[in-house]
């Protein structure tokens, strides 16, 4: 894919910026850790996955332009087709990224932009991080990228996969502390799955303790 226009960009910003107004307001929404978030350069970002609103609150973290993926189910309901192609959103099939996902991944990656990922692969059914798939270590290895671990508490409380609609509440993001490329050739495929695994824990139990005091 060609690098995006101007007004893709332009699009993009000012739609976040709209977000974070209405985050503010509907879900009082807190972050800690946003240094973590690179400020050049591609970077993979890993957050557990407790509701819709997840893409949402991550790209609202970051002031840089953060890349998404979307399953390819969505492309077929015209209005989330026309807003996931504003987004340059990366399709998803059933069974992960696949081939073409996968190398567009990496471009955007090698392109020194940031790709968002829930390693879980789908949302939770209560709240509680579910066993990751293994997909995200071959992109971590190929990409040589920082992996930047994130955990969101509220959101399922705020818009669980049980309801058709989210409602107002207290949301909390923790960024986490990056694990650099030169750390991942030291892990396993097993190891650093449970690393990932690990910080995201980690950073989801400082959100909610982040939300309680707001």
């Amino acid at each position: 894919m060609a690098e995006r226009s101007f007004a893709k960009r332009a699009w993009y910003f000012v739609l976040r910026d709209l977000l974070r107004l209405a985050g503010a307001v509907l879900f009082r929404v807190r972050y800690r850790g946003k240094h973590w978030l690179p400020e050049q350069g591609g970077a993979l970002i890993l957050s557990n996955h407790q509701s819709h609103l997840d893409s949402i609150l991550v790209g609202m973290a970051s002031d840089r332009q953060l890349n998404y993926l979307a399953r390819e189910t969505l492309f077929e309901f015209a209005p989330f087709r026309w807003l996931i192609n504003s987004l340059d959103a990366i399709p998803l099939n059933r069974e992960g990224l696949g081939i073409g996902g996968l190398k567009e991944t990496l471009r955007r990656l090698k392109r020194g932009e940031m790709v968002l990922i829930f390693p879980e692969g789908t949302r939770t059914a209560d709240g509680s991080i579910r066993p990751f798939k293994p997909g995200f270590t071959a992109l971590a290895r190929r990409g040589r990228v920082p992996l930047v671990p994130l955990g969101i508490a509220g959101a399922f409380e705020a818009w669980p996969r049980t309801r058709r609609f989210p409602r107002p509440g207290r949301i909390a993001v923790q960024i986490g502390q990056p694990i650099s490329p030169e750390e991942v050739s030291g892990f396993s495929d097993e190891q650093l799955l449970a690393e990932v695994h690990r910080r995201i824990a980690a950073c989801h139990l400082l959100a909610r303790h982040l939300r309680g005091r707001s």
